[in-house]
């Protein structure tokens, strides 16, 4: 079954239907329709799983994915653009840059604790970078992920987008299949699972891992304003959020101490952030770095690899492919490649090799042109009197 559908979604990757720009930017209308016009059903799910309100459904999860839906669908096109890189001398007449490119069927496995976020926040880079994905719920959260697997259908293209529900047994059954890409989203015990198997298909993985969270609470800042915003990122979701406070650090001199104003707290954050290392930062406050769609939001060492959101989603999930279009002008600039092998074109080589050039006007690559003929006689001249 399982193999059915990614070989299912591979051959529709493959027929291209997915390269142009417009057919994404529809997906990503299509999945912006489900979530807003099944917001009910939505909401009834989650409270089935989850119990939890539709207030905090909006606030946690389906305002993010809104979010992405509508950036990735304004700036794709930007995203999606070759993007011109420094050249060197050798390569002054050439076409130079980096053109993203689909990876092809992406595996996406979520958790139950954010049922919706985790699965279609990273589908929407998917679709954005035009990807096929397999969608893969956690059972945990069944009626979600049985709502899931009914609506996508309804307004996704089920040639592209496909969910596959299920147990471990067939969360197993998916992982023994080749995919372009996995991107999952749980424990660091399931996660080195993961990606045990995708070593097998050489599948690059994106893992979003439960990490710990600590808050340092200086002894110059706003204790009842730190507590409070601590206090309400702890308990948030019943505490079920992979960026939760976990524990706080301050000096024993402060714990029954109360300031009544914000103190300058600006040398204390740069010696927390050199001296500490971590996936994200949110100074002052806890969790809303993962609210702001222009950071990658991703963990490192045992948090995991990867990163996502926004744009950052996008490159994720693509491949960065290397481009050069070699001009036909200037010859002779190759005389250096081509027998004979003397010193003297050894020398001439590089030279071009080993100077960039600077952001490239025509009046810089003329000047490039220039420099390329004075040394081109110049080298012929060695030549001869050699």
């Amino acid at each position: 079954m399982e193999k059915q559908v990614v070989d299912g979604l591979r051959k529709a990757f493959q027929s291209g239907k997915s390269r142009p720009l417009q057919y994404r930017k529809q997906q990503l209308r299509a999945l912006h329709r489900l979530i807003t016009e099944r917001q009910a059903d939505i909401d009834q799910a989650l409270k089935q799983d989850l119990n939890r309100n539709t207030y905090n459904n909006s606030l946690f999860e389906l305002i993010g994915i809104e979010n992405d839906i509508k950036l990735a669908e304004s700036d794709m096109a930007d995203w999606a653009a070759p993007q011109p890189v420094k050249k060197n001398l050798n390569s002054a007449l050439d076409d130079v840059y980096i053109k993203p490119e689909p990876l092809g069927v992406v595996l996406i496995i979520g958790t139950w604790n954010y049922p919706w976020a985790m699965i279609l926040q990273p589908l929407v880079g998917a679709i954005a970078a035009g990807n096929a994905a397999v969608l893969k719920p956690s059972e945990l959260s069944e009626h979600s992920a049985r709502l899931m697997k009914e609506l996508l259908p309804l307004y996704l293209d089920k040639e592209m987008y496909q969910v596959v529900t299920g147990g471990v047994p067939e969360t197993q059954e998916l992982l023994k299949q080749r995919f372009d890409h996995i991107f999952y989203t749980g424990s660091s015990t399931v996660g080195k699972l993961v990606m045990e198997a995708a070593a097998h298909h050489l599948t690059p993985v994106t893992l979003e891992l439960g990490g710990k969270s600590p808050c340092y609470i200086d002894k110059n800042c706003d204790i009842a304003v730190a507590c409070r915003r601590i206090t309400w990122g702890k308990f948030a979701n019943c505490g079920q959020t992979c960026i939760a406070p976990d524990y706080i650090l301050c000096e024993p001199s402060i714990q029954d101490r109360i300031v009544e104003e914000i103190q300058n707290t600006l040398q204390v954050i740069k010696r927390m952030l050199t001296e500490s290392t971590s996936g994200g930062v949110t100074v002052n406050d806890v969790l809303m770095h993962y609210t702001v769609d222009t950071l990658p939001f991703g963990g490192v060492g045992n948090s995991g690899m990867g990163r996502y959101h926004g744009r950052h989603t996008f490159d994720q999930l693509s491949h960065h492919r290397a481009c050069l279009i070699k001009s036909f002008a200037m010859e002779s600039l190759n005389d250096a490649r081509y027998p004979p092998l003397t010193a003297a074109r050894l020398r001439k080589a590089k030279y071009f090799l080993q100077h960039r050039l600077c952001s490239c006007s025509a009046v810089c690559v003329w000047a490039v042109i220039a420099t390329i003929l004075a040394v081109g006689l110049l080298v012929g001249l060695i030549v001869v009197l050699i």
